[in-house]
Parts: structure tokens; sequence; C-alpha cells
């Protein structure tokens, strides 16, 4: 026989062994009810009694159809779950000293995921000894969120995992607010880029 969890989650009737509980519910003046009376009034309507809060005091109770009520549960975890499932990630890589024609490449591709609802997972891969330029990586990330924030929020600040610094970008809805201040405290915007080239795989 399957085991059915919300089954042993709930207590319903008889199965309820405190003197009273609290009634809510659409069909009932809420209140607190000796139990027996409260057993009774959900013979009277055809259903059942349902504890649905058993550590408040006394505990809470509804009048409802047991299996309808169970199969609703059923439906809003299946729906929470594949709600959780369509969450995705799109990843972009940077080299350390990407140069401003792949950087505005893949910014258009970021705004594309936000728009689409995914999650961006943005970093610079360090090979090497370009590990130096962890500081740069940084900044080349705080520019990217910025440039970004009128289609994503910051999720998580850039953080070194490893070769990679990361930053997470989750989607919003934020369309033509007042601009936030420059997440780049020290950059200078006539300062010259660097020449180094980038690996060829740009996003995924």
């Amino acid at each position: 026989m399957r085991f059915d969890r919300n089954k042993e989650q709930y207590r319903i009737n008889e199965r309820i062994n405190v003197p009273e509980v609290r009634l809510v519910g659409d069909d009932v003046t809420p209140g607190v009810y000796l139990t027996s009376k409260a057993l009774q009034m959900a013979e009277d309507m055809g259903f059942d009694l349902v504890e649905i809060s058993p550590n408040a005091n006394p505990p809470v109770c509804k009048i409802i159809d047991y299996q309808k009520f169970l199969y609703q549960q059923k439906k809003r975890q299946k729906e929470q779950k594949a709600k959780a499932l369509k969450i995705v990630v799109k990843e972009i890589r940077f080299g350390p000293q990407t140069d401003d024609h792949d950087y505005n490449f893949k910014l258009r591709h970021a705004k594309q995921f936000l728009e689409e609802g995914a999650k961006v997972k943005a970093y610079v891969f360090f090979k090497g000894r370009s590990i130096l330029f962890k500081e740069q990586g940084e900044v080349l990330l705080l520019r990217f969120a910025n440039d970004l924030e009128e289609y994503g929020k910051v999720e998580q600040m850039p953080v070194l995992e490893g070769k990679r610094m990361i930053i997470m970008l989750s989607p919003t809805s934020k369309k033509g607010g007042t601009p936030k201040p420059s997440l780049l405290k020290n950059e200078k915007q006539d300062a010259p880029g660097p020449k180094v080239n980038d690996d060829k795989n740009e996003t995924k």
C-alpha cells in the first residue's frame, strides 16, 4: 500500500483528541467550540473536521471535504515544484581583460536572458598568471551589473571561487527608473581598454 504523507500530516474527525478547537472557514461562524460540537457540525454538513494548525491553542480546524482538501494540497505542491524547476540559469564567461566589443556582445545576451526570466551567472575565468588581474575582473563584473540594472538585480556580489570570480543576477521588471549610483567606485571612463584576447567560449 502506497504511503501518503498528506494523510499522516493532518488529524481528522475522531483522531482530534483535544477538548476544544477553533473553527475557521466560510461555512461556519468562526470561534472556539467543544470538539464534540465541531464533530457533530461536520457530520451534519456531510464533511470532515480537519485539524490544519495543531500547534495553536486551541488547535485550528476546518470543516471541509478531506479528500478534496488532500487533492488541492497535492496540486499546490506539484505547482510549486514545477515553478521551482523552471528557474533557468544562463552562464556568461569573461576573461579578466575582455575588450569592449566582446563585452557589449555578452551584455546584449545577458539582457535577453534576463528579459526571458532567466538568472544570469556571469564570471571571470582566471587562467594561469591572469589571477593577478582579479581586481580588474571584479571591476568588470560590477560594471556588468551596473549596465544591467534595468533588467536584473544583483543576487550575489562578486566572489572568488577557485579560478572564477562570479556574480549572480536575477531578473526584475524594473524599467526606466532613476539610475542607481554606479557600482564602480574607482572606474575611470577614459581608461584605455586592455589588449589581451579573451577565450572563444563566449556564452553558454
